[in-house]
């Protein structure tokens, strides 16, 4: 197939050899949104203009600004999940939400990357975050149906998308794949110890430099031994990671070392990333800040709180909620091996 990064996407033939993947793309969708309002679930839109983007680490953003008539100039950025609009959402009364979410994120570009691309969002408020474990196995199953198809592939590893996912803690994942004992760097409050992790990232004989931090290593450790093995077979979710890895989740009520979160990977690729949901508004600035002090010390920037969301968590209920990559999913169900082949318009190379 033709790549459209090397020939224009809107050249007949490229567009002959992409269609397919596109009209699978809306018929999953449509099939997708059946699904969520059968269960009672509103759709919803959120805007993409924000005052702040979100506030993770290694989040890059598209920056803008709005002005007016008088002359003055004000910062927005395009968000990078519509996470904080939905939450105001569920604060002021919605109970079940769902978004097929245009999304920018700035450095990323490649087969499984793009800078903007569709994010599907639900919500459940009053549901305990395993919920959405069987969310997801649903959705793979749905896709699977609709794309008239019983595997999905890529990069040499196949799963069944009718399977029950295994379910996988992280400290299970850095124990099996890398031989680390994950919850000995971690303190009974969630504090995480650099050189515990270090030592033992490095008696496994995984690369650790002399200025990695606990989450560099940590980082490594996923990217080198964990992700590679993750979904053969059947899809995996991943779940019960450090409450330092999940700046929006809540500590696990058996653990509090470790959090709510929890990611659905199929054939190694990241396909949802999922939360119970903090709502301790306090806890959510402290983490916020500590997110943009790192940002600040690794790229030489921060982006602004948004003190709207911050006061919309004292009203938001206790809810789940859970971010899938739209267009990672049609890939997988479509048989395609770059995002551009089930985007209708990609962004210019």
């Amino acid at each position: 197939m033709n790549s459209p990064l090397a020939t224009p996407w809107w050249r007949p033939d490229v567009h002959a050899d992409r269609r397919p993947f596109l009209l699978i793309r809306n018929r999953i969708k449509a099939a997708l949104r059946r699904a969520f309002e059968d269960q009672g679930f509103v759709e919803t839109e959120a805007a993409c203009l924000q005052v702040s983007p979100g506030n993770e680490a290694h989040l890059h953003a598209f920056a803008t600004e709005a002005l007016d008539l008088a002359g003055g100039r004000r910062p927005f950025y395009l968000h990078t999940s519509p996470e904080f609009a939905c939450k105001k959402l569920l604060a002021a009364g919605e109970e079940k939400i769902f978004e097929f979410a245009r999304v920018w994120r700035n450095r990323e570009r490649g087969p499984l990357h793009h800078p903007e691309f569709t994010m599907l969002e639900w919500y459940r408020t009053g549901a305990p975050y395993e919920t959405l474990m069987d969310d997801c196995a649903a959705i793979l199953a749905l896709a699977a149906e609709t794309a008239g198809t019983t595997r999905f592939r890529f990069r040499g590893l196949e799963v069944d998308p009718f399977a029950t996912p295994e379910r996988i803690t992280v400290a299970q994942a850095f124990e099996r794949f890398a031989g680390v004992d994950l919850l000995a760097s971690l303190a009974a409050d969630g504090a995480t110890d650099r050189d515990a992790l270090a030592s033992a990232t490095s008696a496994a004989g995984i690369r650790v430099a002399d200025d990695d931090t606990w989450a560099d290593v940590f980082s490594r450790v996923m990217v080198e031994k964990v992700e590679p093995n993750l979904g053969a077979g059947r899809a995996v979710i991943l779940c019960e990671y450090p409450t330092a890895e999940a700046a929006l989740a809540r500590p696990t009520a058996h653990d509090p070392r470790v959090a709510e979160r929890f990611e659905l990977y199929a054939c190694g690729v990241e396909l949802a990333n999922a939360f119970g949901e903090l709502t301790d508004a306090a806890e959510q600035r402290r983490r916020f800040e500590a997110e943009m002090d790192e940002k600040a010390r690794v790229y030489g920037e921060r982006y602004p709180l948004d003190e709207d969301f911050l006061a919309a968590l004292e009203l938001m209920p206790n809810a789940s909620g859970s971010a899938l990559g739209f267009d990672r999913l049609v890939m997988l169900a479509a048989g395609a091996n770059r995002i551009e082949q089930v985007l209708w318009v990609p962004v210019a190379s």
